[in-house]
């Protein structure tokens, strides 16, 4: 009788152990399908913010002129009079926001992640020459404009400012969303603002190949925009602030494109728009929303590993001559293109590929 009850009482253990076991594997997977759920949705309101967010909230302010509720809109519109330079004179940028937890399931969906190889001095000021720009420069928000990487913590008392396109920063609501994550226009007087009248611990973040670079850009093509690229030098040389190379490697790999020809009509309209409005249309596609499987606008979830590379040293000269800029603009490509060689086979390249600068 004794050992009828003993065995009773082990298997009753055995199967508490197993349905505990089973609880804890059930908990795990919920878990983990809660979590990518939330990579999308982080993902996707970043996809949306990027190409209607600027459009949709001037609808919704011009149509709340028109409703009982004018007077909120017309206070706002009162306010964007009156705050209308900020974005000039470095922007308004939040701890809180580049801290929100949605970036670091935005940084996990792909993964993102920031290398760094080199320390940077508190005491000068940086531009940052991001490679490639990639349809919408997702490596280049989730390292510098969020927290999610750690930038704070691997460039201790630099401060990054992401420039983008000016024209964002006339449209209502998205203009005070872009300028609390450090987001800034990517132009002469806000950059001459941040790096001579905001101390020093500076770097903005250019995507030196813009709307032009972006056409091209198509899986397993390692291609950067630069050759004729030089503005960027010249600050540089104006301020004397160090150029730094960065190179974003899978930027290309998270959406496919339709490239159109030099001549075809596709190519024509792009370059037109890219010209009188400051962007170029892309017909791109990633994934659905519900499939990988499926198209859709959710990039795919590719790693991007984001290379900070090693500082130029750049004098201060107040009137740099052409050659005084075409010197440190070749010192400056010779040394991406060396960051590209050291860091491709580490990340997925084969030893074969080479970077192609146009």
């Amino acid at each position: 009788m004794k050992t009828i009850i003993a065995a009773y009482s082990g298997v009753l253990r055995g199967t508490g152990s197993n349905i505990l076991s089973a609880l804890q594997d059930l908990f795990w997977l919920l878990k983990s399908k809660v979590e990518k759920q939330l990579q999308i949705i982080s993902v996707l309101q970043w996809v949306l913010t990027f190409l209607i967010m600027g459009i949709a909230c001037t609808l919704i302010l011009m149509y709340i002129l028109c409703t009982d509720c004018w007077a909120i809109a017309a206070l706002y519109l009162a306010w964007l009079v009156f705050d209308w330079n900020t974005p000039k004179k470095g922007g308004r940028r939040s701890q809180w926001v580049r801290n929100w937890a949605i970036w670091r399931y935005f940084r996990d969906y792909f993964p993102i992640r920031l290398v760094k190889t080199h320390n940077l001095l508190t005491t000068r000021n940086y531009i940052f020459g991001y490679h490639p720009h990639g349809i919408m420069g997702l490596g280049a928000f989730c390292n510098f404009s969020t927290e999610a990487t750690g930038v704070g913590q691997k460039f201790p008392g630099i401060r990054p400012y992401l420039a983008t396109l000016a024209g964002n920063f006339r449209m209502p609501i998205l203009r005070d969303y872009l300028m609390s994550g450090g987001i800034c226009p990517v132009n002469r007087d806000s950059i001459d603002y941040i790096l001579s009248k905001n101390g020093s611990g500076n770097a903005i973040v250019i995507v030196v190949g813009g709307a032009a670079e972006s056409l091209n850009c198509t899986p397993g093509k390692n291609s950067v925009t630069l050759k004729n690229r030089k503005g960027f030098v010249k600050l540089a040389l104006r301020h004397g602030a160090d150029l730094v190379p960065v190179y974003s490697f899978g930027e290309n790999e998270v959406y496919k494109q339709v490239i159109f020809e030099e001549g075809s009509w596709g190519r024509w309209v792009q370059k037109k728009f890219q010209k009188h409005i400051g962007f170029a249309p892309c017909i791109f596609h990633g994934r659905g929303l519900f499939s990988s499987n499926t198209w859709g606008l959710l990039p795919y979830s590719k790693p991007i590993t984001t290379v900070v590379g090693e500082p130029i040293t750049i004098p201060k000269i107040d009137n740099p001559s052409q050659q005084d800029v075409d010197f440190y603009h070749s010192m400056y490509v010779d040394s991406l293109i060396k960051l590209f060689e050291k860091y491709k086979s580490r990340f997925g390249l084969l030893e074969t590929e080479v970077l192609e600068v146009n």
